[in-house]
């Protein structure tokens, strides 16, 4: 496939997002030279979101487009893409970061924590950490990251743990998230672009997927457990919440989980789950007094992070497509697995599902990529949530692109073997 001046234009613009992503803590350190509140400050901070990176890089591609092909050439390709991933995560964030929600996953695995035989605080991150990522298979990965990283915020990550510590807790939540949503067919982005088109539904997702991710899972979270066992010693309560707000009664979870439900089953229609939205935002001012603040900033920044890389990632297919249709089984395994670390796993995946493949390449291909998953923040969609919620914890210069690839290279090999060496049931 021979290249177009936009195409490679778009390459150049995608390799200098993905080099930003990785300077966003200087741009953090270069805004505190400035005064307090000014023009430079504001400037810097705005470039050390990595949130707003592909976004922003995005809006120099529509230059060069107008500059190649006219004026209406940005709206033509715009229309020709789909943004129905970007506005699902955005809906499925903000509702599964409210109160009720993460409440009743904090029963959840404080339930499930007192049957597993570790000390208090060590049983209930390693619980966090598994059945949290797990749940993604059933309320969508971005709602797994977002209530799981809500949950690891109020009560391991505090000034009293190491930095160590929490990289190696955000690399492995990163990962566990990416592989934990491939007990089903509609909950993982890298999964939904293949499962209708290969025709992979729930039985075959658990046998050929799912019970490995749960492995991995268990594997990696209770060998953190266990390296920083100083750190999760001792007792241990759930941190209360710094609010006056009442716990929700029974009725307003479960509607709240009925919202959840139906965005779930509607994840594929922009204009029906918006819809839903609104009319749960409508609830959420009715019963105000069990509700803390709907975070629709973060959620939308998060989906304005999506959509700047499906922009972005879609003019790539002219080097990935044919990369990908060149390599053998393992070749694609592992390769998916690095390349999803420089590009969303779904969009990876997306392009896959173009070649013809054969059985045992569509099986690498996916584990590949949802094993990569954790490598980086642009490699899963749920990243950036994750990101977003933790960075402020991690000082004011954010989070180290680099210290967390190293957090989540751990996670990432337990997860390569697992995929690798298990049989398919």
């Amino acid at each position: 496939m021979n290249p177009g001046i936009v195409e490679i234009a778009a390459t150049v613009i995608f390799a200098l997002a993905i080099i930003h992503t990785f300077l966003v803590s200087k741009f953090a350190h270069i805004a505190h030279s400035y005064p307090e509140g000014s023009m430079g400050e504001n400037f810097w901070h705005f470039m050390a979101e990595v949130e707003a990176v592909f976004g922003m890089w995005s809006g120099i591609f529509m230059i060069v487009l107008i500059a190649v092909n006219g004026i209406h050439s940005p709206v033509e390709y715009l229309e020709s893409l789909n943004f129905t991933e970007p506005g699902f995560v955005f809906v499925i964030m903000a509702m599964a970061g409210t109160r009720p929600v993460i409440k009743l996953a904090e029963k959840i695995i404080v339930s499930i924590s007192h049957l597993v035989p570790l000390p208090r605080k060590m049983a209930f991150y390693f619980t966090a950490l598994v059945i949290g990522p797990l749940l993604g298979s059933f309320i969508t990965e971005p709602a797994a990251m977002t209530v799981t990283a809500i949950i690891l915020l109020k009560n391991f990550f505090s000034k009293e743990m190491s930095t160590k510590f929490k990289y190696a807790t955000i690399g492995l939540l990163f990962v566990n998230v990416s592989i934990g949503g491939t007990l089903s067919h509609f909950a993982a982005p890298p999964v939904l672009m293949v499962a209708g088109k290969w025709g992979w539904g729930l039985s075959h997702m658990i046998s050929q997927f799912g019970y490995k991710a749960v492995i991995s899972c268990i594997i990696s979270a209770l060998s953190i457990s266990f390296y920083f066992k100083n750190e999760l010693t001792g007792g241990f309560e759930l941190r209360p919440d710094n609010t006056e707000k009442m716990l929700p009664p029974w009725w307003v979870t479960l509607i709240h989980v009925i919202f959840l439900g139906l965005v779930v089953l509607t994840a594929h229609h922009m204009v029906v789950f918006m819809g839903l939205f609104l009319f749960f935002l409508g609830f959420t001012v009715v019963t105000q007094e069990f509700q803390d603040e709907v975070q629709v900033k973060a959620s939308l920044m998060v989906g304005f992070f999506l959509g700047g890389l499906i922009i972005l990632g879609t003019p790539q297919k002219w080097w990935l497509q044919p990369l990908i249709s060149t390599l053998s089984d393992q070749v694609l395994f592992f390769g998916s697995t690095a390349l999803t670390g420089i590009t969303d796993n779904a969009a990876l995946t997306y392009l896959g599902s173009l070649v013809d493949l054969s059985d045992t390449a569509k099986y690498f291909l996916v584990a590949g990529a949802v094993t990569g998953g954790g490598l980086t923040v642009i490699a899963n969609a749920p990243n950036p949530a994750g990101y977003g919620i933790l960075k402020d914890s991690f000082g004011s210069d954010g989070i180290s692109p680099l210290k967390l690839l190293a957090g989540a290279i751990f996670p990432t090999v337990v997860a390569l073997i697992c995929f690798e060496i298990l049989p398919h049931l």
